[in-house]
C-alpha cells in the first residue's frame, strides 16, 4: 500500500519506489530505499512528516503515493 495509506506512529517497511527516475533518486537521497523503516509521525492534508532513519522528513502527498509499504 502507498505510504499516504499509513497508520499515524506505526512502523512499516518499504517495499519498493515507484515514480520516474529523477522522483526515485530524490527519495533514495532523503532516504526513503527499499528494505528501511518509516513511521509517519504527523498528517496535515495529505502531506506527511515521517521517521526514516532517524530524521524526520516532510514529503508531499505526491510523494508519498510514490512509496509502498
Amino acid at each position: 500500500m502507498p505510504l499516504n495509506l499509513a497508520a499515524l506512529g506505526q512502523d512499516y517497511i518499504i517495499k519498493r519506489i515507484g515514480g520516474n527516475a529523477e522522483v526515485r533518486a530524490h527519495l533514495q537521497n532523503l532516504g526513503f530505499v527499499p528494505g528501511a523503516s518509516v513511521t509517519v509521525v504527523s498528517s496535515m492534508g495529505g502531506n506527511l512528516i515521517v521517521r526514516v532513519k532517524d530524521a524526520r522528513v516532510a514529503v508531499s502527498k505526491e510523494l508519498a503515493v510514490k512509496i509502498f509499504i
